[in-house]
């Protein structure tokens, strides 16, 4: 026996305000893109407020920054807080590739936004995630969206290769000594330059990087940012930057296919070296010098763990002592008793060059010859 069906109707909703929030973005600092950007900010503004159910929570917007990545929209992770907190019931984009140029990571957000009851409409693929039944419309248009992003880039590169190519690309961040003119071209800030004309003398004259660093923190010697902090690895590129004799070596680093990261191009990639592309801060000759003494004491890391053929063969004849090597303020290698280098009363024998002692172990193996005096291989 069946029992009395009895339909019950749905309720109307009750009237409820809309907390709507809008999100822009722009992707360059250009002053066309800043005009974008404030009209966007203007249009969202008057559209939200001409609803009489929806009531402004704000406007979100990011300026010059690539819609690849979140970690660097400030202002989006701030909306996606709001939402956590409860304060945005729908969310209006322009276009998903504002929203996000990464599928996944565009589909990731908008089902943690439709789990928190907070919908998301694209005013341009006319997609409303509070009435989508299924994933697939934004996933397509989110894989458009990533091969724009990969489209642009390509052009962006393919643009850059060709002023690299003609000698006329110029970086946006120029080193230190150089600022960029209205032209595009780079000139010289003369106190800048001094400091690294200073930098490569020192060098040259037998300091090491660690010494030229800590005598510019000793002199408290400001940086572009008004801090006292110098690295050995900020001199370092100093002195093997060729940008110093008035020369460019470009795509010293390399983007790589989508998702993009920046990679230093370790001959993976063509690069293009241009000859007098700017005014020069230090000469082609002390150039050259520098980077003979960079090889010079790169020898000593060849042997990372410091174990050299020699090691623990050689003995001081007259005192016994094991030998070490040491590399000299001018780049050579030589072996000695630890206390010959401080004092030649403690043993009157004294350092001796690593080629010699090759030498002498050469013609000891071949003719039985002697080592050099004072030395003997155990």
């Amino acid at each position: 026996m069946a029992g009395n069906v009895k339909i019950i109707p749905p309720r109307e909703k009750e009237s409820t305000v809309l907390r709507v929030a809008a999100y822009c973005r722009v992707s360059t600092d250009h002053a066309e893109q800043a005009l974008s950007y404030a009209s966007q900010i203007r249009n969202y503004t008057d559209l939200i407020n001409a609803h009489e159910d929806w009531t402004l929570v704000d406007v979100y917007a990011d300026e010059a920054v690539s819609g690849t990545k979140l970690d660097k929209r400030e202002d989006f992770h701030r909306m996606l807080d709001d939402c956590r907190k409860g304060k945005i019931d729908k969310i209006l984009v322009k276009s998903i590739s504002r929203f996000a140029r990464n599928t996944k990571d565009c589909l990731a957000i908008l089902r943690e936004l439709m789990g928190m009851g907070v919908y998301v409409q694209f005013e341009k693929e006319n997609i409303d995630t509070e009435t989508l039944t299924t994933e697939f419309m934004v996933s397509v248009f989110g894989s458009i969206a990533q091969q724009e992003s990969v489209s642009l880039s390509e052009a962006s590169r393919q643009g850059c290769r060709r002023r690299m190519e003609m000698g006329q690309f110029i970086t946006t961040k120029p080193p230190y000594g150089y600022r960029v003119k209205g032209s595009g071209s780079m000139e010289i800030i003369p106190e800048e330059a001094e400091l690294v004309r200073w930098v490569f003398d020192a060098y040259l004259s037998g300091h090491s990087v660690g010494w030229i660093v800590n005598d510019l923190i000793r002199r408290g010697v400001q940086d572009r940012k008004g801090n006292v902090h110098w690295t050995t690895r900020q001199i370092y590129y100093w002195l093997s930057n060729e940008k110093y004799i008035g020369d460019t070596l470009c795509q010293k680093t390399y983007r790589t296919a989508f998702p993009f990261t920046q990679k230093i191009n370790r001959g993976e990639m063509d690069q293009i070296y241009v000859e007098g592309s700017h005014p020069a801060i230090i000469s082609r000759e002390t150039f050259e010098k520098a980077q003979a003494l960079r090889q010079r004491k790169k020898r000593k890391k060849e042997h990372p763990d410091g174990i050299y053929p020699l090691s623990q063969k050689g003995v001081c004849a007259v005192c016994g002592e094991t030998l070490y090597r040491r590399i000299t303020r001018k780049g050579t290698a030589n072996w000695a008793y630890r206390n010959h280098l401080k004092s030649a009363a403690s043993c009157p024998a004294g350092p001796i060059p690593e080629e010699r002692i090759y030498d002498a172990f050469v013609r000891l193996f071949l003719r039985k010859g002697v080592m050099p005096c004072g030395y003997w291989l155990i």
